[in-house]
Parts: C-alpha cells; sequence; structure tokens
C-alpha cells in the first residue's frame, strides 16, 4: 500500500461500530468516560447530545464545579451549584459520576490559601469542607480525587498551605476524613506525569505507602494522562508504571486524558501518531488488572484547556472542533474491540446510593448553604457509616473493602473481576 494510501486509511472514520463505553465494558473496564464543561451543556445542543449518550461516555467528572474555589469560595458559604449540573445530568442519563477534587494546593480560594493556620484549625478547615461537600454528593460518586497533584515536576514535594502547615501529613489526614464522610466510594490520589516512571513516579508512590503506613484509607491513584503527541510512552512502558501502583494494593485509572499537538495544524502523519498514542494509553489500561478506566478531558477540541494553556498546541481531543471523530477515536475503538467480547455490555450504573441509618450527634457547623438542586444543609461532622450496602451500591470486587452485604431486598450480583453492584 502506498504511503498516502496508509493514511487515508487510518485517517477514515471507524469501522468498529460500537461505541467507546460500550467497547470498554466488554473488554473488562468499568467505563469510558469524559469530562463535562459546565458552562457549554446548555447552551451546546450537539455538545450535549454526544455528552450524555451512555453507550459512548459511561461516566461523567466535572471540569471545575466541585473544585474549592467553586464550592466554598467563601469560608463556611456552601455553593453546589456548578458541581450539580454534572450530577444531574449523570442521574439523568444514568451514567456514573467520578468527583473532583479535595485538597489541591490550585484553585483554592484566598481565605484558604491565604490563611495563618495550626495543625488543629487546618485540619478542621479540611474536615469541615469535606464534610459539606462530599456530604452533598454522597451515595453519587464512584471516586473522589481526594488529594490532587501533592508532587511537583522534580519529583519534590510540592508547595502549598497544606504542605506548608503539615508536612505529609495533610495527606493521611485528607484521606482519613475523606473516608469517614463516604465509606463506599473510591478515595483517589490524582496526578498528571506519572506515567513517565521518573522521580515524579517515585515520589508518588512513596504518598501511596506513606497513606497506607498511616493506616489511612486510599482505593485508588488516577494517571491524569495529559501527553504530548510523539512523546507518549510505549504500551508496555505504561503498563510497567501502572503496575508499580496496582501492586500496592490499589486500582488505577486514566482521569484527564487528552493527547496534545505541539505544533499546529498537525499534519496527517502527526493525526497517526496521535492515534497510536491514544491506543498506547487505553491498551496498557486493558493490560492491567486493577485499571478500571479512562476518562478524556473533555471529548472535543471546541472545549478544551489545552490552547489556553499551551500557545500555539491543541487538537488534543478525539473529536474534533465540528464534533466529528478524529484518527484517535477510531484507534481507541479498534483498540477495545480487540479486546470486548460479544457479550453486550451490563445493565449497571456506577452511582453508589449510600442509606444511612443512624443519627450523628455533633453540632452542626455555621454554615450556609447555596444550591439549586439540594436543600440538605452542610455539617461539620461525617455521615456516619452503614454495614449494608444500598440498591445500586457496590458490594464486592478485587480490592473492595467496603460492604459486602446488600440491604434487602437487593442482591450482590457479580458484574467482573473489579465490580459486583447491589441489584
Amino acid at each position: 500500500m502506498h504511503a498516502n494510501a496508509l493514511l487515508a486509511a487510518l485517517l477514515a472514520p471507524a469501522a468498529v461500530s460500537a461505541q467507546l463505553n460500550d467497547l470498554a465494558v466488554r473488554a473488562g473496564l468499568k467505563y469510558f468516560g469524559t469530562a463535562l464543561r459546565e458552562g457549554a451543556i446548555n447552551s451546546d445542543a450537539a455538545y450535549a447530545a454526544i455528552l450524555k449518550n451512555k453507550s459512548e461516555f459511561g461516566q461523567l467528572v466535572p471540569e471545575n464545579g466541585q473544585k474549592w474555589d467553586a464550592t466554598e469560595a467563601s469560608r463556611g458559604t456552601f455553593t453546589y451549584t456548578q458541581g450539580d449540573i454534572t450530577a444531574n445530568v449523570a442521574k439523568s442519563t444514568g451514567q456514573g459520576l467520578r468527583c473532583h477534587t479535595m485538597v489541591w494546593y490550585s484553585q483554592l480560594p484566598n481565605w484558604v490559601s491565604g490563611g495563618s493556620w495550626t495543625r488543629a484549625t487546618l485540619t478542621s478547615v479540611i474536615e469541615t469542607h469535606m464534610a459539606n461537600v462530599m456530604g452533598h454528593y454522597l451515595g453519587q460518586c464512584y471516586a473522589w480525587d481526594v488529594a490532587n497533584e501533592a508532587v511537583a515536576d522534580d519529583g519534590s514535594w510540592r508547595d502549598s498551605i497544606f504542605y506548608r502547615t503539615f508536612g505529609t501529613d495533610f495527606l493521611p489526614i485528607s484521606f482519613s476524613a475523606a473516608k469517614k464522610v463516604d465509606p463506599n466510594t473510591k478515595l483517589y490520589y490524582n496526578d498528571y506525569n506519572l506515567e513517565y516512571n521518573g522521580a515524579k513516579t517515585n515520589r508518588a508512590v512513596e504518598l501511596v505507602q506513606i497513606v497506607q503506613s498511616a493506616g489511612a484509607p486510599i482505593d485508588g491513584v488516577g494517571f491524569q494522562g495529559h501527553l504530548i503527541v510523539g512523546s507518549t510512552p510505549s504500551r508496555s512502558s505504561l503498563a510497567t508504571v501502572l503496575k508499580r501502583f496496582t501492586a500496592l494494593g490499589v486500582e488505577v485509572a486514566y482521569t484527564e486524558l487528552d493527547i496534545r499537538h505541539s505544533s499546529l495544524p498537525a499534519s496527517s502523519a502527526a493525526q497517526v501518531t496521535q492515534g497510536n498514542d491514544f491506543a498506547s494509553v487505553v491498551g496498557s489500561c486493558l493490560d492491567v488488572a486493577g485499571c478500571v478506566g479512562v476518562t478524556v478531558w473533555s471529548f472535543t477540541d471546541k472545549y478544551s484547556w489545552i490552547p489556553e494553556t499551551f500557545s500555539g498546541q491543541g487538537d488534543a481531543l478525539i473529536y474534533d472542533k465540528n464534533f466529528n471523530k478524529k484518527a484517535a477515536w477510531t484507534s481507541i475503538s479498534s483498540v477495545l474491540a480487540a479486546k470486548a467480547t460479544t457479550t453486550p455490555p451490563p445493565a449497571t450504573t456506577l452511582i453508589t446510593s449510600v442509606v444511612t441509618t443512624s443519627t450523628s450527634t455533633t453540632t452542626p457547623a455555621p454554615v450556609t448553604s447555596s444550591s439549586s438542586s439540594s436543600s440538605s444543609k452542610p455539617t461539620s461532622s461525617a455521615p456516619p457509616t452503614t454495614a449494608l450496602a444500598a440498591h445500586w451500591g457496590q458490594c464486592g470486587g478485587n480490592g473492595w473493602t467496603g460492604p459486602t452485604v446488600c440491604e434487602s431486598p437487593w442482591t450482590c450480583k457479580f458484574s467482573n473481576a473489579w465490580y459486583s453492584q447491589c441489584l
């Protein structure tokens, strides 16, 4: 085949008829998901139609709506309007919800980042923030990014108000606080550039061990996957890095995947390379037991964060700005189809609804709440735990430490080695 004909074949529309989430589930993953751009979902019908298609995207994550500056811009005043946009879409479509993020050095309101804190006062701030925000989304989130980007690019601990106040102790403090609020959600550490297996990766391994050694719960590590075309590690190299973390007893996932062109417009050859790079990432997840899913950080170049952050770079996603599927989509669908079984995806949901059966005696914090979809009052303490998993809740799977018995009349049904659910 001539080179031009080969390029044309690789850039042609996908021959695979199934859509990405359906293929991912058939291939053994829990989901293939996307971030949701809060400002676009109600104003762009074409964007909304693709995003809400559960066969294409089985899980959603808010791009910004659950971050600290969006939920508690002023101390003690909690607003969920932006976060509820994604949560409400997921509820209406049956898509799963991944929640993002709690303790992060960036997008912090000044009252947190510029405050003068003792260990005790900042612990209280973290616990109160989690009790309210995670409490508002209690039972809705498959996973929460509890700590985000705590490691600097050179492998040192990143400077932040949290690290300056606690040292690394803020990590087990945060994970323990999160577990008290929602004992049934997966608790993740999330970071970028872990894929390259260097000093930053080594420090992230140490981070997991620090949390575990302190007796705090950590369930997963999120590989953000903000990569560059032509510089993405190979499928086998990526799988090797994933296995460093699953060997510690945690699950892994790609949580913010995009692969950007370093110069634009991208040539046909560069588009093919981009597709191969996406296939390497998704393929590495398929190759590692304990890699549960892949989330792209938006699916269309129309709503990508890359151009405004990296000047002259972009086209990092799997649909173009006009919502046409790119070679990257074709490559992902092909690598999933190669692993997929012919069995239709199970009719399950990633929502883990929790019903509490006791009443907290902790005094509520003096806070106010603003939400377009919830009248629940914020509290200063974590909700109580329950020994039974509720309807739709997770009740088993490799690495699962939560309830394994369902509330009556539901039964724990096996979906795959990593996930059983009360149905």
